[in-house]
């Protein structure tokens, strides 16, 4: 797994952090220095916070648990839903409903409506179902599958969230450290970084940056699973000898 190069995230953009005034003061030793009123991310910092995030990815993903992604900012989510999709790991695209974790359970019984749902529309029988019903229907399944369809899989709460921005997820960061969840987030300079376990300071309002730190953390997830594949072969090879 060929992680990004200085250059690759100097071309990203990833460098290029918020207005000096805006700035949280926790973040001063990520920052390498000022130009024009703008906070310059150190970019060494960026590269290890990146490779420590996907050592600790590629781990929770061998050992056979989820991790979430989060990104309801407009210019992350087509991003992230690609790359979450490409690892069979769930996201949040759309908006964080609140309790999405921390009241699993209704969330839950959400899912299983929308999957009651899907079966009647399917199913033969829904000749029974009036038009008007089936629109009715179809209406309130579209609903639940824009905030509900990329959790519709998880069984069970996830053993992490990676999230795009961790001020505007606040929510969903909050939930994760009240169930003892482990978080990874993009941090910008305006936001602070010891809210999360794997802070990664990196410019999350541009759709070149957020792409190319995704796209690194959905691989070392890919790498995670190959693992996990490699070490099950194994085992049964050693069981029939």
């Amino acid at each position: 797994m060929e992680k990004p190069t200085y250059k690759e995230l100097l071309n990203a953009g990833v460098h290029f952090g918020h207005l000096k005034k805006k700035w949280n003061p926790k973040m001063a030793p990520y920052i390498f220095t000022e130009y024009k009123g703008i906070h310059v991310i150190d970019l060494n910092r960026t590269l290890e916070s990146m490779e420590r995030a996907a050592n600790a990815m590629r781990q929770i993903a061998k050992s056979g648990r989820k991790v979430m992604f989060v990104a309801t900012k407009k210019q992350a989510r087509d991003i992230v839903t690609k790359a979450a999709l490409s690892v069979g790991m769930p996201f949040v695209t759309d908006r964080w409903l609140g309790g999405m974790m921390t009241n699993f359970a209704t969330i839950r019984r959400s899912i299983k409506k929308l999957q009651t749902m899907d079966r009647m529309l399917q199913d033969g029988n829904a000749e029974n179902i009036t038009k008007k019903e089936r629109l009715t229907i179809s209406r309130e399944r579209d609903k639940l599958e824009k905030v509900l369809g990329g959790i519709a899989g998880l069984t069970r709460l996830p053993a992490a969230i990676f999230v795009v921005d961790v001020s505007h997820e606040h929510i969903a960061v909050d939930e994760a450290i009240k169930l003892g969840i482990r978080t990874f987030a993009m941090v910008d300079t305006n936001s602070d970084p010891n809210r999360v376990d794997f802070a990664i300071p990196a410019n999350d309002d541009a759709s070149k940056s957020i792409s190319i730190i995704v796209n690194y953390m959905a691989e070392s997830i890919r790498q995670g699973l190959m693992d996990r594949e490699r070490s099950k072969t194994e085992k049964t090879a050693t069981a029939e000898e």
